[in-house]
């Protein structure tokens, strides 16, 4: 037969009506916050006209504090600038001993793929990162370009650039920027009256680059010509390698500098001409605080077999925007040609690029 302890039952009814006339005292006490708002104007930047909070003061569902009454206000309010935020509130009142559960308010589900503008400061930093070929940022380039009046006059040449560009961290002090140019090309009349479609030779670079300059932001590495081209008049047939250096500076709104290379071919068909090419692309950028970029450069190489310059001349622009979280920059370039071997392009094309960018 179980017996009863009276002492223990009375010291623990005795603690319990302690702990309540604790609670009955107005101190000060964490509560739960739930808040519901309106329709925000704009979500993207955690800002709305007006909303309005239902602010709910309950207390911990506890042994000594079941079944009292759940205090509700409602606050207007001009500034919703916390919307996105955990909070808690002080209020008033006798639940000590309640404990705060954090909510987050809800917001208006994302819109599916629309263009939104990044907020002004990322965006200006990521479209100046943008403008310097071995930024540590991870960008895939897709680069159109549109040449004319080739071959005979008539001719003309539409090529696909697709230009990964990938830093990798060697240790806390140097990267690796692995930079790749895979062209896919289609031209008519360009070569007699016929057509040709497929891939194009890829240039393969790899930029050794220290991760504090101080003066200025350089790399330099080794750069590969891969003979890839599906058709023989879209490539050499030749296997090259060659040294290759950036040099560039960034003040403020602006980036300018120079990128270089020199190919030599060390293999491939007996029947093609050697390679001996030097590449000369200097450049120009000016980043506005709304992410627009203003550019001018130009892609020039000399042929030292061939003793000719091909020089097109840039002049960009584009825009960094957003399809929900993605950060994409688009653009458009007018390419005018003050030079170019016998049969080239002549006068202006065009370039659009599209490009996805994936910080880290």
């Amino acid at each position: 037969m179980c017996r009863l302890d009276y002492r223990k039952l009375i010291k623990s009814q005795l603690a319990r009506c302690f702990v309540l006339v604790l609670a009955l005292i107005n101190l000060p006490t964490l509560s739960t916050l739930v808040a519901q708002t309106q329709k925000c104007a704009d979500v993207e930047t955690e800002t709305c006209d007006s909303c309005l909070r239902r602010v709910k003061f309950a207390p911990r569902n506890n042994w000594f504090t079941s079944g009292l009454p759940v205090r509700s206000r409602t606050y207007a309010r001009e500034d919703c600038t916390f919307l996105n935020q955990e909070t808690t509130f002080s209020e008033p009142g006798p639940f000590i001993f309640a404990r705060s559960t954090l909510f987050r308010t809800r917001t208006k589900p994302e819109e599916n793929a629309l263009p939104q503008q990044p907020v002004g400061g990322d965006a200006q930093e990521l479209a100046k990162k943008l403008s310097n070929p071995i930024a540590s940022l991870i960008s895939v380039p897709f680069q159109s370009n549109f040449d004319f009046n080739m071959g005979t006059g008539s001719g003309w040449r539409y090529t696909l650039n697709i230009q990964p560009v990938v830093p990798i961290e060697l240790n806390a002090k140097w990267n690796v920027i692995s930079r790749t140019i895979l062209p896919i090309i289609h031209q008519h009349n360009v070569v007699n009256t016929s057509s040709q479609s497929g891939l194009g030779d890829i240039t393969q670079s790899f930029f050794f680059a220290p991760t504090d300059s101080k003066r200025f932001i350089w790399g330099a590495g080794p750069v590969v010509l891969i003979p890839t081209a599906t058709n023989d008049l879209l490539g050499t047939e030749k296997f090259g390698l060659g040294p290759t250096l950036l040099i560039l500076k960034q003040e403020h709104a602006w980036t300018y500098g120079f990128l270089t290379n020199h190919i030599w071919s060390v293999a491939g068909s007996d029947s093609r001409a050697s390679v001996n090419s030097t590449f000369i692309q200097p450049f120009l950028a000016y980043n506005t605080k709304d992410a627009w970029t203003f550019g001018l450069n130009t892609e020039s190489s000399y042929d030292w077999v061939g003793n000719a310059w091909t020089v097109p001349i840039h002049f960009s622009v584009s825009k960094l925007i957003k399809f929900g979280h993605q950060p994409i920059s688009v653009g458009g370039t007018l390419r005018c040609w003050a030079t170019s071997p016998a049969g080239g392009p002549e006068n202006c094309g065009f370039r659009f690029i599209v490009t996805p960018l994936f910080p880290k």
